[in-house]
């Protein structure tokens, strides 16, 4: 199946080069791939590949080739000058695609010695607006719940080969992609944090309580979570307050990449599945079309709260709030409306027969398979 990112990054590639990031096993190196159809004399290179590495650092690639794939090249040193070096004195019909994993994002965002260069795409796993034109929405939401949205679980269709999968994803990320970021005697209690947070998504983090737990420091505990961030293994939303006095409560919710992960029942997974889909969307639009969006939650002192916020520039859009099967309206959702009619309030039901919209409220109920089959 082609990606999302597919034919923007091929458009994009005629201005700049494109950086490439996401998830290990999201699909990069497969899109990166499949785009090589389009071009007559393409070239991959993966710095993980002794031979290739050879030629990275040589620069001895054909000199005909017309799209470079350079895959992994944030492990090699000073990889950063390398590439502009690359890039500043690459022949006009060279077209430069540079993928790797999360790390590449995170030194990326270090240094400005590729400023002007490049585009920048962050890869997501799969969703249900990506998927609309391969099934129906309500299937696509049921098997992303059931095996997960990253590709390889999800396409086998089997819940063993995903399990199989995911023991051997996590594995990996913690021997070798933790290791990057930390030390060895801290391994064990990143692990410990991982478990905790699989059966805390959705609920607002206390960093003191956490460390608590783990017999660390608060300071040592918004590290590690800043490193599984970095990873792509979870992503952290924060309480919206512009112009709303009374959000004020700093804890943020953290959510998994993937869904499958988490310790939790069907309602639980759906928020994180809604929250994935939100967030891919607003990476999309920042990458894409050069909107600046964010995602946050909203909740009082009082613990009236609402599960997600979009906004644009700092202005807020669009509230959301999610629920399996119960269409009755969210007093928190109906509370934030009266208050902020201005703010669009919408409500997902994974169960509901018909859309409704209350014109009385000014709320959207909708089906949060339809919902999500709208977005990226």
């Amino acid at each position: 199946m082609e990606r999302y990112l597919s034919h923007i990054i091929h458009k994009d590639l005629t201005q700049k080069m494109v950086l490439l990031t996401g998830p290990r096993q999201v699909g990069k190196t497969y899109l990166s791939r499949k785009l090589m159809d389009q071009f007559k004399k393409p070239v991959y290179l993966n710095y993980d590949n002794p031979e290739h590495s050879r030629i990275i650092q040589k620069s001895s690639w054909p000199l005909e080739a017309d799209y470079l794939i350079l895959d992994e090249i944030h492990k090699m040193k000073d990889w950063k000058s390398s590439l502009k070096g690359i890039y500043d004195t690459k022949a006009d019909e060279l077209r430069l695609l540079v993928t790797g994993s999360a790390r590449m994002e995170t030194y990326r965002q270090s240094g400005d010695s590729l400023a002007g260069r490049y585009f920048s795409h962050r890869l997501h796993p799969l969703s249900v607006g990506e998927l609309k034109g391969q099934m129906p929405p309500d299937e696509a939401l049921n098997q992303i719940l059931e095996l997960g949205a990253f590709p390889e679980p999800f396409l086998s269709g089997s819940k063993r080969q995903a399990g199989r999968w995911r023991n051997q994803y996590f594995t990996d990320l913690i021997r070798e992609d933790i290791m990057d970021f930390s030390r060895l005697n801290e391994i064990r209690s990143i692990r410990l944090l991982v478990e905790l947070l699989r059966e805390r998504v959705g609920s607002p983090l206390s960093l003191n309580s956490l460390a608590g737990d783990l017999q660390i420091s608060p300071h040592t505990v918004k590290k590690y979570l800043e490193i599984l961030e970095s990873l792509y293994i979870i992503f952290l939303i924060r309480p919206y307050h512009r112009n709303i006095a009374r959000s004020l409560l700093k804890e943020p919710k953290v959510y998994f990449f993937d869904t499958a992960y988490i310790k939790g029942d069907e309602g639980v997974k759906l928020e994180n599945t809604v929250a994935c889909g939100l967030l891919k969307n607003c990476h999309y639009e920042y990458d894409v079309n050069g909107n600046r969006m964010g995602l946050y939650y909203l909740r009082t002192k009082d613990k009236k709260e609402v599960d997600f916020l979009i906004s644009r520039d700092d202005v807020a859009e669009e509230m959301i709030e999610v629920k399996l099967s119960n269409k009755s309206h969210s007093p928190s959702l109906r509370y934030f409306k009266e208050r902020y009619p201005d703010i669009k309030a919408v409500q997902l039901v994974k169960n509901l027969a018909l859309e409704e919209y209350d014109r009385e409220r000014d709320i959207h109920l909708n089906r949060a398979s339809d919902y999500l089959a709208r977005l990226a």
